[in-house]
């Protein structure tokens, strides 16, 4: 599986670059900031008025090793860049980007081996204790991800790194307004949920208030995915709800379909003791 999962990424190279360059456009508007003494200050420019002036846009206090020595103004610079809470540009692109797509990569991969090597695949799920009816779940138990995000990391670095941060904006900015028609697609029809009272006691209201405020200010992408599943019960779980509320509420925040599932079964496998 480790062998077709880096097979699958490298037909999807071309996928995963053109995903990188549209999540890049509107990174030059954001307000550059250093973190000087501890402190997150401004520092005056967006970034790309600092990354035209051909000033490195990462500071040396807090910068990822593996992005160092990069090309002032340049996309690998942007992302060593750090944000107003205090992390990485990198920390969000991995999140946004990385993170999803090596998943999706992980279950076609899964699926490819499903339908052309049947009796391997019996006998690795027999291994791993899996049915195979979720291939998200056999993969998380596989854990063929963690691997394969390097090896993307990689990939998009080698194609985009020394690229001025501008051009790669221009060349994802199609996709990004595909991107942008989607999500505006997806909000005008959310899924139908049944009415608060119906759905649930008064008392998970107030829940699920919480729940849904922590959602919008967390940085999740909205709807969120299956790849941020676990983030997504910690933060719950961090504002004090309850496990045995958490699945009540998932049909009314937004949350894909898949990572309902997935915080669900996890919910059920740690049992009592979460």
């Amino acid at each position: 599986m480790a062998l077709l999962t880096r097979e699958v990424l490298r037909e999807r190279a071309g996928a995963l670059i053109a995903e990188a360059c549209a999540w890049s456009v509107g990174l030059s508007d954001q307000p550059h900031l250093l973190r000087v003494r501890g402190r997150v200050v401004h520092t005056g420019l967006t970034i790309g008025a600092r990354a035209a002036t051909g000033q490195p846009l990462g500071g040396e206090e807090d910068g990822r090793l593996d992005l160092a020595d990069a090309r002032p103004g340049s996309f690998q610079d942007a992302l060593n860049a750090v944000t107003a809470d205090g992390t990485l540009i990198a920390e969000h692109f991995d999140a946004d980007v990385v993170e999803p797509f090596v998943l999706d990569t992980c279950v076609q991969a899964a699926r490819r081996a499903r339908d052309t090597k049947a009796a391997a695949w019996a006998e690795l799920l027999d291994e791993l204790g899996e049915d195979g009816a979720d291939l998200v779940e056999v993969v998380r138990v596989g854990e063929w991800e963690a691997p394969l995000r390097i090896d993307a990391e990689h990939l998009v670095l080698a194609a985009l790194g020394s690229v001025p941060l501008v051009e790669v904006e221009a060349e994802g900015l199609p996709l990004s307004l595909v991107r942008a028609a989607e999500a505006v697609t997806r909000a005008a029809a959310p899924p139908p949920a049944a009415p608060l009272a119906s759905a649930r006691p008064d008392e998970l209201a107030g829940a699920l208030f919480l729940a849904d405020a922590a959602v919008q200010s967390s940085g999740l992408t909205v709807p969120v995915p299956p790849a941020q599943a676990d983030r997504l019960l910690d933060l719950l779980l961090a504002e004090g709800l309850l496990p045995e509320e958490v699945p009540a509420l998932l049909p009314h925040l937004p949350v894909e379909p898949a990572t309902a599932a997935e915080v669900r079964a996890t919910i059920a496998a740690l049992g009592p003791g979460l």
